[in-house]
């Protein structure tokens, strides 16, 4: 990277054509000065050293160790030590890379540290396999032990691997090929979907993913079709090569999932989740027994406001007729934000407002930037940091409070250490939705017009939508996808048909998928980065329905507790994390008095 541009990485960006106000681009300096500075060298140095010192010092040891006890602690903390360092290295290269994913020098550089990392980490791969090679009464005897206790949440997840786990050679095999293998097709859709750019009509120049789309939620109906046709259009001529990913990715996965002994397709996410797969089924049988409840019928009610028989699916996130077409500047959505969290709580606004002043987040829409938004809290030793693409609409500040919920989880944890720090995915969507609710309940208290309390309400409830019957509803496309793909490759044509079924049936006959939308399941990242991890924010905002029915409700010690849940990190089961609200993610009944929020937002649309 150029002085030139390791420079505009490091001050606020100038302001944006919207007159959204001045916005940060992070400062990546807190994990190292630059791609080329002496600190990354020393760290990939140091690692390489401190690997070959642990494999050389503990191999075939472990279980004498735990004999002893307190040797076996002291193990896993120059384990855990190691995990921090590579953790930052390759959280360093990831951000880099995510700030311009056209840079040729970004991806190279991003190429060449998990090239590096994948070598050091294959020294380490003994480690868990050898801990879980101990019999249960060696591993009970060390926990006895203070400076083992210290890890038993880590211990006893890890223990949950054990049946999946295959003897070294092979985990090496399978660990060095990751670079070649679904590694390598990851990038190849990350840098051909961050090149791709859309002429829509009207538009002076062609654009890059991330405001085409969201010209599909412009006032004007004839911008949100022209932006729907170049979308498609550029989709279509770019399907073979979406659909080799796809199925190459999936076939990866299948013969992973295969010599590993899963047996359901999504077993090995729910695995990774620490979420039984009856809960999963719970959550998504509830969900899609209320599509005719929730979405249908907004949907057809929407079809209504905009005097059409149906909605055309660019209709979908339109606003409301006569709604203000208001933009909100940076400042004011900062300024929104941190109200909501300061009257939940001082201390989470204090931990959000930091993400402000030290430039933790990368806020403005730039070419080859990665689309979507992220919080990664790259390792405990750090801090997080928080990408957005903020365009200044009501829904960026939606997108900005569920980031910063993120963001504060992840800051609470992180005095757990690597090992136990990293929340699973169902969980981590908990605090954001969370700070999502907060914010979207002081706009609503502080709306004092009745055409502006109709379209908080309809805004937050087409987001509730896409949070839970959208998301359930591409988990469902993924298990169809995955499940046929056992049988042999899917060409472009079947995986949209799949595709257009699975949306009609969860979007309802008030929404016509018309030509060109068959194409649309080839953008979303998460099919390719982490397949079935969509249920997770399913689960999140039912979850956090409920948490915040009893927040409503005044529930004792509410606030201390909630605090205590995202101070846990992943060191406690869901089951644990919710008993103290009396809460139980285990039956259908809990899912659907989640569901029940939202079907109660959509009955006051309708007495509207």
């Amino acid at each position: 990277m150029s002085a030139t541009n390791e420079q505009s990485l490091r001050q606020p960006a100038a302001p944006q054509p919207a007159d959204l106000g001045p916005m940060p681009v992070w400062d990546l300096r807190d994990l190292y000065p630059g791609p080329q500075s002496d600190a990354v060298r020393a760290d990939l140095a140091k690692a390489a050293v401190e690997a070959k010192r642990i494999k050389e010092r503990y191999e075939g040891k472990l279980a004498a160790l735990a004999k002893q006890g307190a040797p076996l602690g002291k193990a896993i903390a120059a384990y855990e030590a190691l995990t921090d360092t590579l953790g930052k290295l390759g959280a360093y290269a990831g951000l880099l890379y995510a700030s311009n994913r056209s840079d040729p020098e970004h991806a190279r550089f991003y190429g060449n540290i998990q090239e590096q990392l994948t070598a050091i980490t294959t020294d380490l791969l003994f480690f868990e396999l050898e801990i879980n090679r101990m019999e249960d009464a060696e591993l009970a005897q060390a926990l006895t032990v203070p400076a083992v206790a210290r890890y038993k949440p880590w211990l006893d997840d890890l223990r949950k691997e054990k049946p999946y786990q295959l003897e070294e050679r092979l985990e090496r095999l399978f660990h060095e090929k990751s670079l070649t293998a679904y590694g390598a097709w990851n990038r190849l859709f990350d840098e051909t979907m961050a090149g791709l750019r859309f002429q829509v009509k009207g538009e002076p120049a062609p654009l890059p993913i991330e405001p085409t789309l969201s010209l599909m939620m412009h006032a004007d109906g004839a911008r949100r079709q022209a932006a729907a046709v170049a979308l498609f259009e550029v989709f279509k001529d770019n399907i073979r090569l979406f659909a080799l990913i796809t199925n190459t990715l999936a076939k990866d996965k299948e013969i992973s999932d295969r010599w590993r002994g899963f047996k359901d397709v999504a077993d090995s996410r729910h695995l990774a989740n620490r979420v039984e797969r009856p809960v999963v089924e719970a959550l998504v049988g509830a969900v899609r027994e209320a599509y005719p409840a929730t979405a249908h019928r907004y949907y057809a009610l929407k079809a209504k406001w905009l005097g059409k028989p149906k909605l055309a699916y660019w209709d979908r996130n339109a606003p409301l007729p006569n709604q203000p077409q208001r933009t909100v500047t940076w400042a004011e959505a900062r300024a929104t934000v941190l109200k909501a969290y300061g009257a939940f709580e001082p201390r989470m606004a204090a931990i959000a407002a930091r993400f402000f002043e030290r430039n933790w987040i990368d806020a403005p829409v730039r070419a080859g930037k990665s689309p979507g938004a992220f919080s990664h809290p790259t390792v405990p030793s750090v801090h997080p940091y928080i990408l957005m693409n903020y365009q200044g609409k009501p829904r960026d500040v939606m997108t900005l409070a569920h980031e910063l919920g993120h963001g504060v989880h992840q800051t609470l944890a992180a005095p757990l250490g690597p090992l136990l720090a990293q929340t699973p995915l169902t969980l981590a969507e908990t605090a954001s939705v969370f700070g999502e609710m907060l914010t979207f309940r002081a706009l609503l208290a502080a709306a004092t017009d009745a055409e502006e309390r109709k379209a908080l309400l309809a805004q937050k409830a087409e987001d509730m939508i896409n949070t839970v019957v959208r998301q359930i509803a591409f988990y469902s496309f993924e298990r169809r996808l995955h499940e046929e793909r056992r049988a042999g490759e899917l060409s472009a044509e079947r995986i949209g048909q799949i595709w257009l079924e699975v949306q009609g049936e969860s979007l309802g006959p008030a929404i016509e998928l018309g030509a060109g939308y068959e194409t649309y399941w080839c953008y979303v990242p998460h099919f390719i980065h982490s397949p079935f991890y969509v249920y997770a924010y399913a689960f999140g905002d039912c979850l956090v329905n409920s948490l915040y029915s009893l927040y409503q409700d005044a529930h004792p010690g509410f606030v201390g507790k909630y605090l205590a849940m995202l101070e846990a990190g992943g060191s406690k089961h869901h089951s644990e994390l919710l008993a103290p609200f009396g809460l139980d993610a285990t039956q259908r009944t809990f899912w659907q008095k989640g569901l029940k929020v939202l079907e109660g937002m959509i009955e006051e649309l309708e007495a509207m």
